[in-house]
């Protein structure tokens, strides 16, 4: 059984890229995938089941077959990933990157980074594909 940790935030794009990565690259029958979701500000008491990104990402991964587990925090979302990638033991952690000029792709995301070069985990870093 593989275990991953979807790090995602409130953009849907990004989570339907993690979730359709999970899916086309994990055997779905023998994968749980971990939404993580990370409440920076959360003044209404909002669940992680109440993201739209997230329930997109349940979505498209349980029509997979994939088993699908919540969870949530309060903090620096860097941090959080990858204390809940460690308590929860995942083989691997996908993360989603934003949108950049040319020259910004050169370089990820403060959070991306920090969770690359914070954990010994594999790190995906997923894309929304692109039709052309």
């Amino acid at each position: 059984m593989k275990h991953v940790l979807l790090a995602l935030d409130e953009s849907d794009d990004r989570a339907v890229a993690q979730a359709e990565t999970v899916r086309d690259l994990f055997d779905t029958e023998h994968t749980t995938a971990h939404l993580l979701h990370d409440f920076t500000d959360n003044f209404e008491g909002a669940s992680v089941g109440q993201i739209a990104a997230v329930r997109h990402a349940a979505n498209i991964l349980e029509d997979a077959g994939i088993a699908v587990e919540y969870h949530e925090t309060s903090g620096s979302p860097s941090t959080s990933i990858i204390e809940a990638a460690d308590e929860l033991d995942v083989d691997a952690i996908t993360i989603a990157g934003r949108e950049r000029s040319k020259a910004g792709k050169v370089l990820f995301g403060s959070v991306s980074q920090e969770v690359i070069l914070g954990t010994d985990r594999p790190v995906l870093v997923c894309s929304r594909r692109t039709e052309e």
